[in-house]
């Protein structure tokens, strides 16, 4: 479905023009009664109605709107994400499209935000945007962060800052971001250095800028077999079965979410190095909310080849780790400086 909204006036004819791609979650949620936040099913309201919840959008921008998917992000498969970056691609190497704007479940926005900062090829904004409530709640939050995702996506001030997250009045750097809470409206931050600026009836402002290499000074790209990568935690009384199996069973790469400063239990850290001596990628992240991994910090990585996610939690350097394997990237000391740079 292509539907493009447009208005005969010759003000809006100079408007930018954003491409709105829905692919399901809650903004897109519906439940049996209002006062139902959690019993709601998502993907369920189709692109169309949830612009049409937004009428301040035709003094924005002009939009043309696609319904991608209809999932609930937990759902999110490495397919999808292939579909999407390349239907991203494509719309930004138009002229007629001036930004992207994704709507997306909140489960894994953090995920797909990073992929996107990663492997989108352009400087014009992209930008996501959710809900923690469905579209029929009291007070539903979908409608203003969709309205203010496309202010963001259609301001000059957010060309060349890589993948953006709109939420809650905040501008977040994809690279940054995480989700923080299970219920509340504020769910997402960046919490080493916080938001990269805020978004307000109708005005943009940055605060900062994003500093790490993203989308067009990146060398990576999706289309290619996916290579499987998986996450392992480290915590009291941990085993080896779960490496042991998953190395058996042919996968390139293994993320541990390590204790404090990446710290690995005995009898994981073995398995682990086990699995490094095999030719797995191995990468020290870590379970807690927020800091970096030190290199050698907390594991002898120089010895038994680890790579360190530095600020990256394990579910984003995962998504970094498969992209610098399907890339060709494979030695230790390369992937650290990939981790070091992006």
């Amino acid at each position: 479905m292509n539907t493009p909204l447009t208005s005969s006036s010759a003000a809006a004819s100079a408007l930018p023009r954003v491409a709105v791609l829905a692919t399901g979650g809650t903004i897109a949620g519906a439940a049996p009664d209002a006062a139902n936040t959690a019993g709601y099913q998502a993907g369920v309201v189709g692109v169309d109605q949830l612009l049409a919840a937004v009428p301040a959008l035709s003094s924005v921008a002009r939009i043309q709107a696609e319904q991608l998917a209809s999932i609930d992000s937990k759902d999110m498969a490495s397919a999808l994400w292939t579909t999407l970056v390349e239907r991203v691609n494509a719309l930004l190497a138009s002229a007629d499209v001036d930004g992207v704007v994704i709507t997306h479940g909140t489960d894994t926005l953090e995920e797909t935000a990073y992929l996107l900062h990663l492997a989108v090829k352009s400087a014009k904004p992209v930008v996501l945007t959710a809900a923690m409530r469905p579209s029929s709640a009291l007070s539903a939050d979908g409608p203003l962060n969709l309205l203010n995702a496309v202010t963001v996506a259609a301001s000059e001030k957010a060309h060349g800052q890589g993948v953006l997250l709109a939420f809650n009045n905040r501008i977040h750097s994809a690279r940054d971001v995480v989700k923080t809470s299970t219920y509340a409206v504020d769910a997402f931050q960046s919490p080493e250095i916080g938001a990269l600026g805020w978004v307000q009836d109708g005005r943009v402002e940055f605060q900062r800028s994003v500093v790490r290499a993203h989308t067009t000074a990146t060398p990576f790209a999706v289309g290619a077999p996916w290579p499987q990568v998986e996450i392992v935690a480290s915590y009291a009384g941990v085993s080896r079965l779960a490496v042991d199996a998953l190395v058996a069973a042919g996968v390139r790469g293994l993320v541990v979410a390590g204790t404090g400063n990446g710290s690995i239990h005995a009898t994981l850290q073995q398995a682990l190095a086990e699995a490094a001596a095999r030719g797995v990628a191995v990468v020290r992240s870590s379970r807690v909310g927020s800091g970096h991994v030190m290199r050698n910090g907390a594991a002898p990585d120089d010895a038994l080849g680890f790579v360190s996610a530095g600020t990256l939690n394990p579910y984003k350097a995962r998504v970094l780790l498969m992209l610098a394997l399907a890339s060709g990237v494979s030695d230790s000391a390369a992937l650290q400086r990939v981790f070091d740079t992006y």
